[in-house]
């Protein structure tokens, strides 16, 4: 059944709407019977209908990090001209979850959640996006890591819908080593004798799997130039150690480990290659949105190289490389020149005509 846990609520993640879409199939088989999709607002919705952007989640993450350091007045996400849509992708705790699962969804509580893929939150979205607020087309489609995976699968599933995409530190398939990095992630989790093949009654249960778990991300999730330089002290650490004990641990203990395990499946499987019989040029050949492809030059698990090689085959596509020492966990803005950045780039896209 489904257990409590009080990270997921609004005293940590502030407004959101739940939001029912009713009974979902799965891209693998299984069903979710009643779809609830956590949703943030920012801004409103023009009479036209057609000043809205989509904004895609990451693993762990919620529309949180993007309110907080990515959405305002003085950024390229202006509430005051777009209105903003951030979709909790599902399973990450504040959607639909293997641990919140009750009522009708009761019976897929826990271990028994099916597979979810990152088509099927797409799907979602898009059928979030048109009956609930009858928004038919998108100014912008933007998202980093597993939001950028999503962000791509716009592109290749729903050519047209959106007019333009950011996918940020993300590639549209996902690579052999990412998956093995991901591999790892699980099995940190998975080995844990208090998991109980994910029927635990509490995350605390877990708490040895979710440290070895965040010690993972501490090896890849930043760089290397990010421990050389000891980057941590600005935070006001005064060790490596204490950087990872105080920050990374607090930070992934608190979550449910079968939510991130039905994360980190999806985030595998990412291809949008599946859409043509595994050929990415044929799936990536489908966009018509004028895109920014934006790496991170650090970043460990989706080097710049990947994105290039995908940008060859994707029309209407040009790649900016955003510069930042922290690796892949920049996307959280924690360095003050990211955001400019990114705003930069984001800003010359919307100003782009599509």
């Amino acid at each position: 059944m489904a257990i409590e846990n009080p990270y997921y609520g609004h005293e940590f993640h502030g407004d959101y709407d739940l939001i029912s879409i009713g009974e979902f199939a799965l891209e693998e088989g299984g069903v979710i019977p009643d779809l609830h999709l956590a949703v943030a607002t920012f801004g409103t919705l023009n009479a036209a209908g057609d000043n809205a952007i989509l904004v895609t989640t990451w693993y762990s993450g919620t529309h949180q990090i993007f309110r907080d350091v990515y959405i305002g007045p003085d950024r390229a996400l202006n509430p005051d001209k777009y209105f903003i849509v951030v979709v909790n992708q599902i399973g990450n705790g504040l959607s639909t979850s293997p641990h919140n699962a009750s009522g009708a969804n009761a019976k897929i509580a826990m271990s028994q959640f099916p597979k979810v893929r990152i088509g099927d939150d797409v799907r979602a979205q898009e059928q979030l996006l048109r009956e609930h607020f009858g928004i038919e087309t998108l100014q912008l489609v933007v998202g980093g890591s597993m939001g950028a995976q999503q962000t791509y699968e716009w592109m290749v599933r729903f050519p047209g819908k959106a007019k333009r995409a950011a996918p940020i530190a993300g590639t549209a398939q996902n690579t052999p080593h990412d998956f093995l990095y991901t591999k790892a992630l699980i099995e940190a989790i998975t080995s844990d004798p208090g998991f109980k093949d994910g029927e635990y009654s509490s995350n605390a249960d877990v708490v040895d799997g979710l440290k070895r778990h965040a010690g993972i991300w501490a090896v890849m999730g930043f760089s290397t130039e990010f421990w050389k330089q000891e980057l941590w002290r600005a935070l006001e650490f005064e060790s490596k150690e204490q950087f990872i004990e105080g920050f990374l641990e607090p930070y992934f203990t608190q979550m449910d480990p079968n939510d991130l395990l039905c994360m980190a499946w999806k985030w595998q499987r990412g291809d949008v290659a599946r859409h043509t019989d595994g050929d990415l040029e044929a799936a990536l050949g489908r966009n018509t949105a004028v895109a920014r492809i934006l790496p991170i030059n650090e970043d460990m698990f989706f080097p710049v190289r990947d994105h290039e090689a995908e940008l060859e085959l994707t029309p209407h596509a040009t790649i900016r490389v955003i510069d930042d020492l922290l690796g892949h966990l920049a996307l959280f803005g924690i360095a003050p020149t990211y955001i400019g950045q990114i705003d930069h780039h984001l800003q010359e896209l919307l100003d782009t005509e599509s």
